[in-house]
This record gives C-alpha cells, structure tokens and sequence, in this order.
C-alpha cells in the first residue's frame, strides 16, 4: 500500500526549506523552495503548506534557516515573530517557533521536532486501532494525512492505518473549506494509500449520517482547550452536532502540541478569517472563517500519541502534563 508519507512533504536542503506546494494538488507535485522571512509568511497564510503539525515543522525549519542568516538576535526575534503570526489559530505553529528560538543549536531542534512528528503520528495511528469496527463507515473532514503532518498524519493517518490493518473501511469525506481541502488532499491522500472513499459535499454530510449508517467520526484539531473545546476546520462544529444527534462516536485525534491548556476553554481560541475572494468574486458581504469551535462536551474523546483521553476532560486533559516527553519514550523503545 503506497502511502502519502512517501512524498517530499517539508524537508531542509541546506540553503532553503523545500516544501511540497498543497495549493497546486491533486494535479501537481510541485515542490517550492522558502529562503527568506517573505517566503515562509506567505507560504503559511496562503496555505502551500497547512496543517497545524505541518506548520509547526514548517516554521521550526523556517527559524532556522533564518538564524543562518540573521545579523543580531534583535532581527531573528523580529523574523520569528512574523512566522509566528503568519496564521493564528494552530498553536503548533507558535510552539514550534519559541522551541527553537530557545536552542542553542537550532536546526538540531527543528529536526528534532519533525522526527518527534513522526513518530507521535505512528503512535497515535496505533492508539486509534481499537476504535474502528472490523467492518466500519467512517466520516471524516479537512486534511489530516502526512501532507498536514510531515508525518504519517493524524485523523486521515489513522485511517489509512486502520485500513493497511484489515479494517474493511468505507470511507465518507467532507470537501471542506476553505480551498476545499477534502476534496483535493484528503481524497489525493487515500487514493495514493489505496483506500477507497466516497466525497460529500459539506451541506450532505447530515444526510450521510441519516442514510449510510455512519459508525463514527473522526477528524483532526488545531488547538483544544483544557476543558476539551476543539478549534478545527469549519464545519466541524456541525458534524459533530449531526453526529450527537444520530449517536455517533465523535472523536478528534490531536498529538499533545496542539492542546493549549493555558486555556480554560475555547472562547479564547483566535479564529482565523479568510479573504471573500476565496468564497466569492460578486462583491458581496462575506463571512470566512476558517474554523470553528466544537465543545468539549460534544466529543466523544481525543485520541493521542499517549492514549485515549475520555470526559471528564477537565481532568483527563491536564494529565497530559505528567507525561513524559515523546523524546523519552523514544529513546526508551530505542528508535
């Protein structure tokens, strides 16, 4: 089974940071080399490279290279802050930048931080395992796989996992906004993974659950909230309405990065909104945003790289805390 972690997602040459540009597939694999603090904001906002672990890795490799570069520390901190903005809801994004900014050595970091992803994706693929029916329909929404991760992917990677397993999946994909992410890299993703897939357009996806006899949902996350509120790709918020009423499993599979339990619940989440242009060219009022929030109390439970986290999660999450670091468990499995 080929899978998409086979691609040149995100990687650092030396001299730039290669990046697999996701704004011209499924037609193109076309991969663009970032060199300066312009390249990596616009790559970022524009969406050539998203996902909130992808972007994480993106702007730790970005922070290096700059480091590199810069003539005093005043103008890297200058640079950092800019990535670090460049979108504003992931907080993947955010981590990844002050990790590195506070390595000696930070190229080591940045490394460090994409080889961490991989193998936090590995284990959350695994950990995933036992939530999916030997034979199961699955609704899943936005982007998740490796091209969002520069791993093995989260939600999706789980998925394409549970399929290479022998899991007899019947896969329903939400096309989702913004730039229809589903239906172009999700539906991309599993066709080179070999796992069949049916496209929804978001507005059926009620209707999906209604006639297909879903057996659960599971998407991805790009900040959640010590109280379990879910920032996630717009829509989101509805699915797992739908998915409440319908008694559907709802689960969000996130690694530990994308959890900010600084904050106590998701009003303080920024939600990104996008340009009316993406929507619309008849100059019209538009509403964009990029993503929504999903309440706690509406997730059935989040699926890490160290477990399944089930409610009460205002004290499941914090124990995420006290675990240890994903560098330790690596080195004690010797990989």
């Amino acid at each position: 089974m080929k899978t998409a972690e086979s691609l040149t997602t995100i990687r650092f040459d030396g001299e730039s940071v290669v990046y697999l540009d996701q704004r011209r597939l499924p037609l193109h694999e076309h991969l663009v080399h970032a060199r300066t603090v312009d390249d990596f904001v616009e790559a970022i906002a524009s969406l050539g490279v998203r996902g909130a672990p992808a972007i994480g890795i993106f702007g730790a490799y970005g922070v290096a290279l700059l480091a590199q570069q810069a003539s005093n520390e005043e103008r890297l901190r200058q640079d950092a802050a800019r990535i670090r903005a460049a979108r504003p809801t992931a907080v993947n994004l955010g981590w990844a930048v002050d990790r590195v900014l506070a390595a000696p050595d930070k190229l080591a970091e940045a490394r460090a931080i994409h080889h961490e992803q991989i193998e936090v994706d590995r284990r959350l693929a695994h950990t995933a395992l036992e939530l999916f029916p030997r034979d199961a329909a699955v609704f899943t929404h936005c982007n998740t796989g490796p091209i969002a991760t520069g791993g093995g992917g989260t939600a999706l990677g789980a998925i394409i996992h549970a399929a290479a397993a022998g899991r007899r999946l019947r896969v329903f994909v939400g096309e989702t906004r913004p730039l229809l992410q589903g239906a172009r890299l999700t539906m991309f993703e599993l066709r080179r993974a070999g796992v069949e897939a049916t496209l929804v357009v978001d507005s059926a996806a009620a209707a999906v659950m209604q006639q297909k006899k879903i057996d659960l949902i599971i998407v991805g996350a790009d900040r959640i909230a010590r109280n379990g509120d879910t920032a996630n790709k717009i829509g989101t918020y509805g699915l797992a309405i739908a998915a409440a009423h319908h008694r559907i499993p709802f689960y969000v599979a996130a690694p530990r990065s994308s959890f900010d339990l600084a904050l106590a619940d998701g009003r303080a989440i920024p939600i990104e909104e996008r340009s009316a242009e993406e929507v619309t060219a008849s100059g019209a009022n538009v509403y964009n945003p990029a993503f929504d929030i999903t309440p706690g109390h509406l997730i059935t439970a989040f699926v890490t790289e160290y477990g399944v986290l089930r409610p009460p999660y205002a004290e499941s999450l914090p124990e995420l805390v006290t675990c240890p670091s994903i560098t330790v468990l690596m080195a004690a499995a010797g990989t």
